[in-house]
């Protein structure tokens, strides 16, 4: 029955259905440690045996070996068959499926299954070749790889010949088209057939969470170009949606955190040395849907990339990422330009354990990026280490750790506290002057006692740019592509426009383009009118009008959303003065919105220019 399941469907509905959550609605879990455990409810026991992780979302009995996933679960506490189960959970998630969306999409599956089992083929004969071949096998050999580890990452060797690999998988049944399609081989320019894409290369098997091969990153073993070579983006592989070593995080449920790396060969020998919780991004910067994955499987995380000046970059960003999605990382600095395979080999696990004790914080490590950016020794220089330390640490949505990053930022370079508020609240560097009859009477309400509430009423123009901007970003991906970085789902405040760009969004970034009816799929009937009318809106420009028309759509949006936070800055300044008496930190919260009152207006008459 599963057979004929669409697999994406599938995957939706056990992320959306939290084990702990579903197990814990028929018997009684109790926290342990990261785990939860209970009485097993398929066998008679006095001592709890039966385990829930919520990282790996598996459940375990030590007593009778039942396990498997929130799947598996309900179909045997309910008896029930696998169709049957995945109705229930659906329902549960709220995702409506039918007997079509049950079948659809076979083929596509089909083919999927097939890409997996000739990367499982490719990456045995890799295998094969290193035991035989003494000059990839001493490549790892002579970086104290032992074979224990070369076994379990499945290391390999791609032979030298032009089709050596493309022989052996036509042997083996599949097609030319199909070695193809799973980014095996290249077609030759003169479409005359095929050749190998990996040659002369030690191989690493890419492997996903469910055990399966989905691609291969290949390092020569000369001084060749280009030293790295990745499998390309196929059906079953993506190089920003896949982390190389976390399908060997996710089978040890002892881990407590996170290492997060460059490359192949630092998570294989820290592995090789007793490091088993590192993970690695493939030949791509850090991506928002890697950082995504890893929090679903743990939340302490650290960074340890090369500590050159590319690795403490690298690091910056990685960091900001992590930050926004909601970790604490931290981030370890590795002595003498050191990368953590050398330093794992030089000294060994006990002393890189170590390093996790000396691990910089978010601010220690801005504060250490910024000063090797900047020679704060000079004017400009620690001008221009304030600005930008000031812009992350205004990123930052928590009073309480802002406030104490500014401390400790002052305390760093010796600039006072408030100089360093006016550089956040203000921080494209006007400068400003609290005055004590700054705040206009109109802006002061005669009876104080009463609090009117802004209300995020829409005006017509700010809607008809959001839904302007909607449909664009529907037809056309290269406008994603422009405004991704800087205006996202969120950035919409019509809460209808922004459940529909999240959808867009959710989609561009898996690589697929979505249409209206998907749109409307989404929606439940009561909202069909509303979502017509967005739907409806004509968008006729050619391409050399679209650029203009999103910079005009992204203006009124945002003009609107500053209109909002001026009156939502002034009813909370009306607020506190209507208070009888205002305490120091009511004082400061004061200064702060008058400064930050001015500055919105400055940016909206600012906006008015153009």
């Amino acid at each position: 029955m599963s057979s004929t399941l669409n697999e994406d469907l599938i995957q939706e509905i056990r992320e959306k259905n939290e084990i702990v959550g579903v197990i814990s609605q028929y018997i009684r879990l109790k926290k342990t440690g990261a785990n939860y455990k209970a009485l097993c409810p398929f066998h008679n026991e006095k001592t709890p045996s039966f385990v829930v992780s919520p990282s790996k979302q598996i459940f375990h009995c030590f007593g009778c070996g039942v396990g498997g996933d929130v799947i598996s679960f309900i179909m045997r506490y309910e008896n029930l068959d696998f169709k049957e189960a995945i109705k229930i959970l659906a329902d549960r998630a709220g995702i409506e499926i039918d007997e079509s969306n049950m079948k659809k999409n076979i083929e596509l599956e089909r083919r999927k299954n097939r890409l997996y089992q000739i990367n499982r083929e490719a990456a045995r004969y890799f295998y094969y070749n290193l035991q035989k071949n003494s000059r990839g096998y001493n490549y790892f050999r002579k970086r104290g790889v032992s074979s224990n580890t070369i076994k379990i990452f499945g290391l390999g060797y791609a032979n030298p010949e032009w089709n050596d690999l493309l022989k052996y998988l036509v042997s083996k049944g599949y097609g030319e088209e199909e070695l193809l399609e799973a980014g095996l081989v290249i077609e030759k320019k003169n479409k005359n057939g095929f050749y190998d894409r990996f040659r002369d290369r030690v191989m690493f098997p890419i492997v996903n969470t469910r055990g399966k091969v989905i691609g291969f990153g290949g390092r020569v073993l000369d001084d060749s170009v280009p030293k790295y070579l990745n499998s390309p983006d196929t059906l079953v592989f993506s190089k920003g949606n896949n982390l190389f070593g976390l399908n060997l995080v996710y089978k040890n449920s002892k881990i407590d955190k996170i290492l997060l790396v460059e490359g192949y060969m630092d998570v294989i020998s820290l592995y090789n040395k007793g490091i088993v919780y590192s993970v690695a991004s493939l030949g791509t910067a850090f991506t928002e849907s890697q950082c995504k994955m890893l929090k679903r499987w743990n939340d302490s995380i650290y960074i340890c990339y090369d500590s050159d000046d590319a690795g403490l970059k690298a690091s910056n960003k990685a960091l900001d990422l992590l930050k926004r999605v909601g970790f604490k990382p931290r981030v370890i600095i590795l002595p003498d330009g050191l990368d953590p395979d050398e330093y794992i080999n030089k000294f060994g696990k006990e002393l890189f354990e170590n390093l996790f004790t000396t691990a910089l914080d978010y601010i220690d490590f801005k504060i250490l990026y910024y000063r090797n950016k900047f020679d704060i020794n000079t004017v400009q220089g620690k001008v221009d280490f304030i600005k930008n330390i000031s812009q992350d640490i205004k990123n930052i949505s928590s009073p309480v750790e802002r406030d104490v990053y500014i401390n400790r930022v002052s305390d760093e370079v010796n600039i006072s506290v408030d100089a360093i508020k006016r550089e956040i609240f203000g921080i494209k560097g006007i400068k400003t002057r609290l005055k004590d009859k700054y705040i206009n009477a109109n802006y002061r309400d005669t009876n104080k006692s009463k609090i009117v509430p802004v209300e995020n009423v829409l005006e017509p123009g700010h809607l008809t740019a959001e839904k302007s901007l909607l449909n664009l970003l529907i037809s056309d991906e290269y406008i994603y592509e422009k405004i991704k970085e800087d205006f996202s789902p969120d950035d919409f405040l019509d809460p209808m426009n922004r459940k529909i760009a999240e959808l867009v969004y959710d989609n561009y970034r898996k690589g697929k383009k979505i249409t209206k009816q998907e749109i409307i799929d989404n929606f439940s009937n009561s909202e069909l009118d509303k979502l017509n009318e967005i739907l409806a809106i004509k968008i006729n420009f050619d391409d050399s009008e679209k650029e203009k028309a999103v910079d005009d759509y992204l203006k009124k949006i945002n003009y609107y959303k500053l209109k909002i936070k001026r009156k939502q800055i002034r009813e909370k300044i009306k607020l506190i003065e209507s208070k009888k008496v205002i305490n120091e930190g009511e004082e400061e919260e004061l200064k702060e919105l008058c400064l930050e009152l001015m500055e919105v207006d400055k940016a909206l008459k600012l906006h008015c220019l153009f």
